[in-house]
């Protein structure tokens, strides 16, 4: 079809490989958005479950660490748990990414979005 065309039928190429990849980011951002990660802390006694894009879904605290005299302590626990969940999201959200892109030639370690 585009035979003959020479730069024109390269830049056809181009268009359609790059709604191809729009089409997959697409499905990546929902697949994120259903995938999830749990975050510990206190050798589990807090757990934070979030999705990959890094929404927060849940938190399982362990009654045993509620004391008076601890609030603090368990405060942290908490934070703790949540940002492990945090990590973990970012993580899963760029190896998905990884598995996305590495067929299209990039430089290794190029983030995308940019």
């Amino acid at each position: 079809m585009f035979k003959g065309l020479g730069q024109m039928g390269d830049m056809a190429k181009m268009m359609k490989a790059a709604q191809e990849m729009q089409g997959k980011m697409a499905q990546m951002q929902e697949d994120l958005a259903s995938l999830t990660v749990t975050g510990e802390s206190g050798a589990g006694l807090v757990k934070a479950t979030a999705t990959a894009k890094g929404e927060l879904t849940g938190l399982d605290i362990d009654p045993s660490i509620f004391n008076g005299d601890d609030k603090e302590v368990v405060e942290d626990l908490i934070l703790a748990a949540i940002k492990d969940a945090q990590q973990k999201a970012q993580a899963k959200a760029q190896e998905e990414m990884a598995k996305l892109t590495e067929g299209l030639g990039l430089p290794p370690g190029m983030n995308l979005p940019f």
